[in-house]
């Protein structure tokens, strides 16, 4: 299976967005709203409609930015939302971005990439963190019976796979998910 631009394009055309719950997710807008620093830079990968985005910055957080590589979702995203800075709009690949952030938010990026992608992915989010930054954001805490996308895992799986690279300060079931994601997701905070 190739999980490339063609094919995430071809999702979004059909509208065959099965992730998409058409706002911020519940257990992220949780942990936004306790946030007290407006000037954190904070990074969405794999942001689809990016609405987390469109919540961080009707708050008040400035530094915001979004990266997916389906080109026609940001055209859409900054047409929808003109005041979002073009310039933290990013077209590229995850794999292939260099800069650094305070907060990194994870909102089903993970269990949409290949499972064989998974250490290379725990790798590029370390290496995007500034020091003392945070990977925030919900996991999968199933397994899926057909093949993905989406991909799950389990907490033990999680805590294997982040540890050697980060300190996980919470990995627990999300109280707040959605009714259809309830008792399967795990909000989390790992750090550098």
């Amino acid at each position: 299976m190739k999980l490339d631009i063609a094919f995430w394009t071809q999702k979004y055309k059909q509208n065959n967005t099965g992730w998409d719950i058409g706002h911020a997710s519940p257990p992220i807008t949780t942990y936004i709203d306790q946030l007290k620093s407006k000037d954190l830079k904070i990074l969405i990968p794999g942001c689809g409609n990016a609405y987390e985005a469109i919540y961080l910055h009707s708050r008040g957080f400035k530094n915001v930015y979004i990266l997916d590589f389906v080109e026609e979702t940001l055209d859409l995203f900054q047409r929808n939302n003109p005041d979002f800075p073009k310039e933290h709009i990013i077209y590229n690949d995850f794999f292939e971005v260099e800069n650094q952030f305070d907060l990194i938010i994870e909102q089903t990026f993970f269990c949409a990439l290949l499972p064989k992608q998974r250490e290379t992915y725990v790798s590029k989010m370390k290496s995007l963190l500034k020091d003392n930054g945070k990977l925030v954001g919900v996991l999968f805490d199933r397994i899926f019976e057909q093949s993905g996308p989406p991909f799950g895992g389990t907490k033990q799986e999680y805590i294997s796979l982040f540890s050697s690279h980060f300190k996980i300060k919470t990995l627990e079931n999300c109280y707040n998910s959605i009714l259809p994601r309830k008792d399967s997701e795990l909000f989390f905070i790992f750090e550098i």
